[in-house]
């Protein structure tokens, strides 16, 4: 090795140690030093911390480039963090913040962290898998949109992540095929949380990941172990090695140095104590303990390796050990384990460190910060826009004089935005093997599937025309939920991760939005902009039978963060609805202060298969105007029928001063038909029951709670909300519908101040056709009009 590269090394491992010690001080001064109010353990994990100390020094100081972005294991923040305020990126007072309100997160996260996080961890496996798909954007972009400046998708990961099954389901697609930027490092310390685990699992993942066409590289011994296997009788060592149960190994780190070498021969074979008989104590205890993810040239070597391996991702097994460099090194219970005080006091004397200086920078004049120096300047980033430049239309203009399902109308609209270039180019779509069902098939007619390379298509097909190759703009999936949702968040960051924003959508089957759930709240807590459409949705798939029924997704929609449900009737209000969520994508995020921003994060359709009359919905424009339905449309709902003016009879009765009963029908989708019919049934008995078509129950129920946190806030009356007051003039009983749980739309009563009653779907479905088992769950229209007539005899 070059006198420059043993000085860099040096330096490197000068830069280590102090990221040790800042990982491991900002932990225990979270957990000794701030005072603790609640009586709950902060924690934090030191031995995580520890065991990627090594592999994450490796890259920031000499691997990365600025455009290169990387996924942090979760219990490696705070060396991370570390890392950040050594290359001046985190102010020195976050340092004793960790896991504070407003500061260091506990985990690190795109969008609570002070310092900049290329990808949100925390729910293991799914920041691993996240580089992934951040890959397989930037391949898209740069077939799309021109060759953006290389960059590398790396992910470090504990080896217990590799238990998550969304991890092997990213592997085995063939959308991750080939991309030769990905690089894994397994963080292979060989315990989990509760235990060091008996055996390894190597050659069993190996296999795995070759079969899915990675390289893979297993970084098992440093220099040290490598230069004496090459000794003459060094084969021996590597052997016994090789053969010693992990727990024995793990046991030599937490011993004394006297004591190692006893337990290293413990059943060895006589070569092996013949071969170390003359190596000290201290040496021999340096020697076996030389794990190559502690080896700092031997993990540049190794990522140099995977650099070069151009047409296929790459995975590194760094073997570690949890707690390198701590008294906790290898002891089985060391996950969550704190160093105490007086081993903080020796670790800060050991660097030579004081209490005035512990969490000072390097000297700048110093070959340490000369190196950090010159880090922060190689990693600078310039800034990215997320907003596009883009005008989408107010609508595509659907028109039909048919019955259309609200997914018909979805396929229709996707295809018209298709004709207008400007918006076309953005457009992207993906689905898990579903396209053609959730009604894609006439965008993907128009625009291809995407494909690194063109595809040869064998069969002819008069309806769909599957066409692969380069400028295709739909990514099609296995399937697989976990993929979809990683997808599209990482298609909804393509503005930050590979600098060009895009209008990402994605399909599925709707009762499996609760199979990629996990995924969903991962991209929307990343703070991805997306719109995902479920369809169909609840029962009226009927015949399917209850595996392929929904019914809880609406309240998914409504309680998950950075995500707006939206469940329209017509394909009109659809219309409106779809180009307004792409225009405030389009518009940028909250994260670009030069953009209009939109707090709403992405955008989740529930529609359906059924095919509904459209007339009410162009009787209701007629008659209230185009202009004002459409922005009650877009707040979250508005009156589709009003009754005294559909029935006049009703009207005459008012004016005749007699008293007429009113009551609010309040529906989403698919269940519209039967209340309609309970509203002509309501004004049969003298009832005038007015018809509300709630298009995004989100909506409203925010616009509900954000009166009532600011009266809580500033100890005033809360006020209906303004969109809830245009819809509701009346004070009047409440009856919701929903082809889903009945409780998702249970709150209106309350926010309007009224009696309410709520149907829906609250148990699971079974075959049939639609009017048998809207008839099992009281979503009929005589179940509405008895609910009705019992919420206004309750009200009176």
């Amino acid at each position: 090795m070059k006198d420059e590269s043993l000085q860099e090394i040096e330096t490197l491992e000068e830069v280590q140690n102090r990221v040790l010690w800042l990982a491991v001080r900002m932990i225990d001064h979270a957990n000794r030093e701030r005072p603790n109010i609640d009586g709950i353990k902060v924690g934090g994990h030191q031995a995580s911390s520890a065991s990627l100390v090594s592999a994450l020094t490796a890259l920031y100081f000499h691997y990365l480039n600025a455009e290169d972005r990387v996924s942090v294991k979760p219990h490696a923040s705070p060396a991370f963090h570390s890392i950040q305020y050594l290359l001046g990126n985190l102010d020195r007072s976050y340092l004793t913040t960790l896991r504070a309100k407003g500061g260091v997160q506990s985990y690190p996260s795109r969008t609570k962290d002070p310092d900049e996080v290329d990808f949100s961890t925390g729910s293991v496996g799914l920041g691993v898998a996240a580089p992934l798909f951040a890959a397989i954007t930037r391949r898209y972009v740069d077939a799309h949109f021109g060759d953006r400046t290389a960059s590398r998708y790396i992910a470090l990961l504990g080896d217990a992540e590799l238990d998550e099954g969304n991890i092997w389901e990213a592997i085995a697609d063939h959308a991750t095929e080939g991309l030769g930027n990905v690089m894994w490092i397994v963080d292979f310390n060989r315990q989990s949380l509760d235990r060091v685990v008996p055996g390894t699992r190597m050659i069993q993942w190996r296999g795995h990941f070759e079969a899915a066409g990675w390289h893979v590289i297993e970084l098992k011994y440093g220099h040290r172990l490598r230069q004496a296997f090459e000794q003459p009788g060094g084969e021996c060592l590597r052997d016994w090695i090789d053969q010693m149960s992990n727990e024995q190994y793990q046991s030599l780190f937490g011993l004394p140095v006297p004591d190692v070498r006893a337990r290293f021969l413990e059943g060895a074979p006589p070569e092996v104590e013949a071969f170390t008989r003359d190596i000290s104590d201290e040496d021999l205890t340096l020697l076996v303990t030389d794990l190559g993810g502690h080896d700092l040239a031997s993990l540049i070597e190794a990522y140099e390796a995977c650099e070069k391996e151009v047409d296929r991702p790459s995975v590194i097994f760094a073997y570690t050990v949890k707690g390198w460099g701590l008294p906790m090194a290898g002891h089985p219970r060391n996950h969550s384990a704190l160093l105490t005080e007086e081993q903080i006091h020796k670790l800060r004397d050991d660097l030579e460190l004081t209490e005035t200086t512990e969490w000072d920078r390097f000297d700048p004049a110093t070959q340490a910060g000369i190196l950090c120096n010159r880090r922060r300047e190689v990693l600078a980033r310039a800034p990215r826009e997320s907003r596009l430049d883009v005008t989408i239309p107010s609508s595509v203009g659907l028109r039909t004089t048919k019955d259309m399902s609200t997914q018909e109308a979805f396929g229709r609209i996707l295809v018209d935005l298709a004709r207008d270039e400007s918006v076309r180019r953005y457009l992207v779509t993906t689905a898990p093997d579903v396209a053609t069902s959730t009604n894609l098939g006439g965008f993907i007619n128009k625009v291809g599937v995407f494909s690194p390379t063109e595809r040869r298509m064998w069969s002819e097909d008069p309806v769909m025309k599957w066409a692969e190759g380069p400028t295709g703009q739909h990514i099609e999936l296995g399937i697989s939920e976990m993929n979809l949702f990683l997808l599209l968040g990482q298609l909804g960051l393509s503005w930050d991760l590979s600098r060009q924003p895009l209008l990402p959508i994605g399909t599925v089957y709707d009762p499996f939005v609760l199979r990629g759930l996990d995924a969903l709240i991962y991209s929307v807590y990343s703070g991805a902009r997306f719109i995902v459409a479920g369809t169909p949705s609840g029962v009226t798939l009927a015949p399917e039978g209850g595996a392929h029924q929904s019914t809880i997704t609406p309240s998914v929609g409504m309680e998950l963060p950075n995500l707006t449900y939206i469940e329209p009737t017509f394909g009109g209000a659809l219309d409106w609805l779809l180009c307004d969520a792409l225009a405030r994508i389009a518009a940028g995020n909250v994260h670009n202060p030069t953009a209009t921003p939109s707090n709403e994060g992405a955008y989740y359709f529930r529609l359906t298969t059924r095919p509904i009359d459209q007339s009410a919905f162009t009787k209701a424009v007629e008659r209230m105007g185009e202009p004002v339905i459409r922005r009650q449309v877009l707040s979250g709902g508005y009156r589709l029928v009003d009754a005294f003016e559909t029935y006049p009879e009703l009207g005459d009765l008012r004016s005749e001063g007699q008293h007429v009963p009113i009551v609010h029908l309040v529906a989403c989708g698919a269940v519209m038909p039967e209340v309609l019919a309970a509203s002509a049934e309501l004004a049969n008995e003298g009832i005038a029951a007015h018809v509300v078509d709630i298009t995004s129950p989100d909506r409203w129920y925010t616009a509900w709670q954000r009166t009532i946190r600011q009266g809580v806030r500033t100890a005033t009356t809360p006020s209906v909300p303004g969109a809830l007051r245009v819809a509701f003039p009346e004070r009047a009983p409440v009856v919701t519908i929903q082809d889903g749980a009945s409780h998702a739309l249970a709150w209106l009563g309350s926010a309007l101040g009224v009696t309410g009653a709520s149907l829906g779907v609250d148990g699971f479905g079974q075959s049939g056709t639609v009017p048998d088992l809207y008839e099992l769950n009281d979503l009929n229209s005589g179940s509405i009009v008895n609910a009705a007539i019992g919420a206004l005899e309750t009200q009176s």
